[in-house]
């Protein structure tokens, strides 16, 4: 952090620092945060924040606090840039050029889990319309503004057909609104390995939260270095600027580690607050000083460098560089319209018809047969619901299951009307005495989810045979 800010007050960037703790002192003082409320204090008057690597310890209930500060000040849009530096950092991929665009609050990263079972816990993924909304039209604005021609969108919607099928239903919505930026989907999987394998195919790739987790690591290190990424997160009137990589304990205090990850963020920064040519002096000067082999040990080769450096002295070849531009790599211009982008706002909320038509019964037994336990569970079913199925992760195994199957004591098991109607309603009067029959009958329930239509669609995947 001391380098890059260096690097920023000697270019002229235009900044008042007020500066804040957080991290490991923090988490230690007592606030399993890593965060005293005076700095959100601060949070909330500057706006902005340039935040460098901190660490989390492990265990004992500590939260992140780059998850927690992610979604209290909704930083829904986190902008990783990854592109490689041919022939001056070493990398199989010379013309990449990406930009990751990962959704920032929801996902998996919501951290809702259970252990529910002794044998089986449980995360849920919550994607939501406006979540992906506000994300993929913050992609294609980003291009627009960017001058980027193509927009792609991976997702695993063959397997999540509701969660990911929403993420990939939005963002062909959105794409509609701009005929001039090509757009596509892939299937996460192949998606990844395309990337892996031809990231020039790419231009900008929009992803729900943990996809983009991933493959933005992915995607700076086949660059030639993860430590060369910066890393954006903007909401609507707060942004955090960081490293796309974490902290690095045994490096600290060294003169070891490579600024160039949290400068980039810092550069990103810069942008974001109309710094345009400030931005473009320190990234041309960076440029210049990777063309000229002024290395740190992470991208250190005998083939593409000159001279291996610490910390500091990397940024001071780079103060020493300021107003010089690059001669080999492309000289970096940020246009003017890519400051800020503006308050994304989703659109109005629908309001579809629901209707509630059976209820999913989770049941922890670890000595039941599937036989058995549906054995059970007709006998509860009564009041007009009855029992339609069970399955155990996902897989039926009553009625008419494989013996094969290996089973855990976690049980999904499906009521519905017993009305001749399909998908008739059902109250919920009628689910809470279903429950009061499994309790006095010993089933131990440990969780329900109900069954219901949106506008006659189904808000809930089907099983084998329905």
């Amino acid at each position: 952090m001391d380098a890059s800010l260096h690097i920023l007050k000697e270019a002229g960037a235009r900044l008042d620092i007020e500066e804040i703790q957080i991290g490991e002192q923090v988490y230690s003082s007592g606030h399993t945060s890593g965060i005293e409320p005076s700095a959100w204090d601060s949070l909330r008057r500057t706006k902005v924040f340039y935040k460098a690597p901190i660490t989390t310890p492990q265990g004992g209930g500590f939260k992140s606090l780059n998850v927690t500060i992610r979604k209290t000040l909704g930083l829904y849009a986190n902008i990783r840039p990854c592109a490689s530096y041919h022939p001056f950092v070493e990398t199989k991929h010379p013309v990449m050029d990406v930009v990751i665009v990962r959704e920032n609050e929801e996902d998996t990263y919501a951290g809702i889990e259970h252990q529910q079972t002794r044998e089986v816990t449980q995360c849920l993924k919550l994607i939501s319309r406006p979540g992906c909304e506000k994300i993929c039209r913050f992609g294609f604005e980003y291009a627009k503004a960017n001058g980027r021609s193509k927009v792609s969108c991976f997702t695993k919607d063959n397997i999540m057909k509701l969660t990911d099928g929403l993420f990939h239903k939005v963002f062909d919505e959105v794409a509609a609104d701009y005929p001039d930026i090509e757009n596509e989907h892939w299937i996460v999987d192949i998606g990844a390995a395309k990337l892996a394998d031809t990231p020039e195919k790419f231009d900008v790739i929009i992803m729900p939260n943990l996809y983009g987790d991933i493959l933005s690591d992915v995607a700076a290190q086949i660059t030639g270095s993860v430590g060369l990424a910066g890393s954006a997160n903007i909401g609507d009137g707060f942004a955090m600027f960081e490293a796309i990589h974490g902290s690095a304990p045994r490096r600290a205090g060294q003169n070891l580690a490579n600024p160039t990850g949290l400068l980039h963020g810092g550069i990103q920064m810069l942008v974001y607050l109309g710094q345009q040519d400030i931005a473009e002096r320190i990234h041309n000067a960076w440029l210049k000083t990777i063309e000229d082999g002024i290395h740190t040990y992470d991208i250190y080769t005998d083939s593409h460098s000159k001279e291996k450096v610490g910390t500091k002295e990397f940024a001071e070849a780079v103060v020493a560089r300021l107003g010089q531009e690059p001669e080999t790599l492309t000289v970096k211009r940020y246009p003017r319209e890519a400051a800020g982008l503006g308050e994304i706002k989703p659109s109005p909320r629908t309001n579809e018809k629901k209707e509630l038509v059976g209820v999913d019964v989770f049941i922890d037994d670890p000595t039941c047969t599937p036989e058995e336990l549906g054995k059970k569970l007709e006998e509860v079913s009564s009041d007009g619901i009855k029992i339609k199925m069970i399955t155990n992760r996902g897989v039926k195994v009553w009625p008419g299951g494989f013996p094969e199957t290996f089973c855990t004591d976690h049980w999904r098991c499906r009521f519905i009307s017993d009305a001749a109607e399909k998908d008739s309603p059902v109250t919920h009067k009628q689910i809470i005495g279903l429950l009061n029959r499994c309790e006095e009958a010993g089933l131990d329930f440990i969780k329900t989810e109900h069954l219901c239509m949106f506008d006659g669609e189904r808000g809930y995947s089907l099983g084998q045979g329905e």
